[in-house]
Parts: C-alpha cells; structure tokens; sequence
C-alpha cells in the first residue's frame, strides 16, 4: 500500500480491513500531517458537546479515537470520564501515551460496543469517506440509551455522499434521533474537497 498522505485518495469508499490497514499505516505521523494542515474539527466538536453537556463528569465514549486527538479536545473542554476506542491497534496506543484516556478498547469493524454507560458519544472524522461506512450512524443510533448525545461530523466530501445524508435522514425520520444541533466550519483548511466539515449533534429518542 502506497503510504498514506492528505492528499492520496483518502476520501474514498473502502472495506474496513483497507480502511483498518492504511490507517495503521499512517500512524507513526497522523498527529504531525493533521496539526500541520489545521485540523479543526475535534475542537469544534468538542466545543459542541460541551455546550450542550454541562456535567463535566458525564461519561463519553470517543468512538473512533485514532491518536486521541478528539480525546485531548474533549480533555480541553473539562471532560474527564473519557473512554476510547479504535479498530487499529497502532492508532490506539499513540491516544494511550496522551494519558486522556479513562479506558481504551480495541473495536471489531462493524461492531457497536456497549454504550449504555455512556452520556455521550464523540465520533470526530470517523462516519465518512475512507473510514466507517453511513450504516454505522444507525448502528450507534440503535445502541444509544434514550437522552444519549450523539455528536459526529461529516467532511464535505461525506456531505456530496448520498449515502451518508441519507443515514442521518433516516434516524430522524424513523423517531430514533433528534438532531440539537449542526454547524458547518472549518475542517483541514486549504485541502481542497474537506476544508469544511458539519458538526452535528444527535439526542436519542426513547
């Protein structure tokens, strides 16, 4: 596999053992690529559910943690219950070494975890092109508690995708979810095709 960069096709379908591999391909200098190119949206969602989420020891699991870099956004708003999981182990021990993390789980692809334990779900850059397929916004839906916050963004080449826009649809029309909140910003600015993303906020029905 051709080592992965901004600019090499990252925003593309893919099965998730291919999704699995380049990431952990792309480990060792995922940090430095995406804090170089202005990666704004862990912040942002962070910032989001912090607004809306005002216990700051309410637990939350950061799904799809990859290096931790949604974590230490989520750290940075005051959030101290902070779990994490990942599909690739070489992702997940770089966001173990930021000590962020309350507990870290090694994920199955196209697996949902419990998360009944949890206030909230982070899922930063994680439901889109090149990494978890649309069907799996239904699936955390389907595994939230009632009152749970589902916060996710979408990069603008997820929001050309129809298959992504039709997965929040469907929650909402189906009186699974209730969307709080969206506001598209700033995403990996001067990368042309994502330099946007919408941060959107989900609560679960009962």
């Amino acid at each position: 596999m051709t080592k992965p960069t901004l600019k090499h096709g990252l925003w593309t379908a893919r099965p998730p053992e291919e999704a699995r591999a380049l990431y952990a391909e792309w480990a060792d200098s995922y940090d430095a690529d995406l804090t170089e190119a202005g990666y704004a949206t862990p912040r942002r969602l962070a910032a989001m559910l912090a607004a809306h989420l005002p216990a700051r020891d309410a637990p939350i699991l950061d799904f799809g943690c990859g290096t931790g870099l949604s974590g230490e956004a989520l750290a940075a708003e005051g959030f101290a219950a902070i779990d994490g999981t990942d599909i690739t182990p070489e992702m997940r021990a770089r966001a173990e070494a930021k000590g962020v993390y309350r507990r870290l789980f090694l994920a199955t692809p196209g697996e949902i975890p419990d998360l009944s334990d949890y206030a909230a779900i982070g899922a930063a850059g994680v439901i889109s092109l090149g990494a978890a397929p649309p069907e799996t916004l239904g699936a955390l839906v389907a595994a939230m508690t009632p009152g749970t916050l589902l916060a996710f963004s979408y990069n603008d080449a997820t929001l050309q995708a129809r298959p992504y826009l039709d997965a929040l649809a469907d929650v909402q029309a189906e009186g699974r979810a209730r969307l709080i909140a969206a506001e598209h910003g700033p995403h990996l600015p001067g990368q042309a095709g994502v330099e946007g993303s919408t941060v959107h906020l989900l609560c679960r029905l009962g």
